[in-house]
């Protein structure tokens, strides 16, 4: 462990899972403890204490937490519909569960991980792993002068120059919607420059944005977008190996965060 004072920090990582992850820490002063290593994958998650009390009674958040060395370890995941039991996706979700665990856990990073399509014609191909650069909407249409770019709502990603450099990740826009396809919302998508598109990333942005938290976003590819197959056939086809990937990504990502302040990511 770096044993340089700025450099001893006590952090904690929350995980946003179901696509996405949010990773959270605490501040002592100016100065973040930062723990010495942190491998965590989402079958590792299922052995950390659940924690939910935080959450208000009868939502299905789920939340798991745990310590490695001086990492303080959350894990949280918006759990399954109440009504209909499926995975509770898109912004609604992923806004109130990222809210509150901000305002509970208050991090000092936010990492927003999980599968994306990707467009061929930006240069995504199955399986790439990407570092988005910018966030925005791309189905909150509001054709009045200002509330158009409201609705956009552009965000750029916390600038992590030296993560990208050493873990020579791809690098891409990324575009949110509730929809999973929806072919009337590729002029959106070209207009937004997208490399890639999503159901939480934009939700996630605007909520550690409004909070004042540095918010990152490693995306995984399962699907071509402007591809010849069907989304829905191809994501299924490439999702648990995507997965995977996204997983040892992430893991990367966490070694890298070890040992460092955030001005030096």
């Amino acid at each position: 462990m770096d044993t340089v004072p700025h450099f001893i920090c006590n952090f904690h990582l929350l995980w946003i899972w179901v696509l996405s992850f949010l990773i959270q820490s605490r501040s002592i002063g100016s100065k973040l403890r930062v723990a010495n290593k942190v491998v965590v994958s989402s079958t590792a998650c299922s052995t950390l204490a659940d924690l939910n009390s935080m959450f208000p009674k009868g939502v299905p958040w789920v939340r798991y937490h745990g310590t490695y060395k001086e990492l303080d370890i959350s894990i949280v995941w918006p759990g399954k519909d109440t009504v209909l039991g499926v995975d509770s996706v898109g912004t609604i979700s992923a806004s109130l569960v990222t809210y509150v665990s901000i305002q509970a856990l208050q991090p000092d990073l936010v990492i927003n991980a999980g599968t994306a399509g990707g467009f061929k014609a930006k240069g995504a191909t199955v399986g790439d792993t990407f570092l988005v650069s910018h966030v925005a909407f791309r189905d909150r249409r509001i054709p009045i002068p200002v509330f158009d770019l409201y609705g956009i709502g552009l965000r750029q990603a916390f600038s992590t120059p030296n993560l990208l450099r050493t873990l020579n990740l791809k690098v891409g826009k990324l575009s949110t919607s509730d929809s999973f396809e929806a072919p009337q919302e590729k002029a959106s998508i070209i207009k937004n420059e997208a490399t890639l598109e999503d159901m939480e990333g934009a939700a996630v942005a605007y909520v550690a944005d409004l909070l004042k938290v540095p918010a990152v976003f490693i995306k995984a590819v399962t699907n071509i977008v402007d591809g010849d197959k069907p989304t829905i056939v191809e994501y299924s086809q490439n999702l648990t190996a995507v997965t995977a990937t996204l997983g040892q990504a992430v893991a990367e990502v966490v070694d890298f965060i070890n040992g460092k302040c955030l001005s030096e990511l």
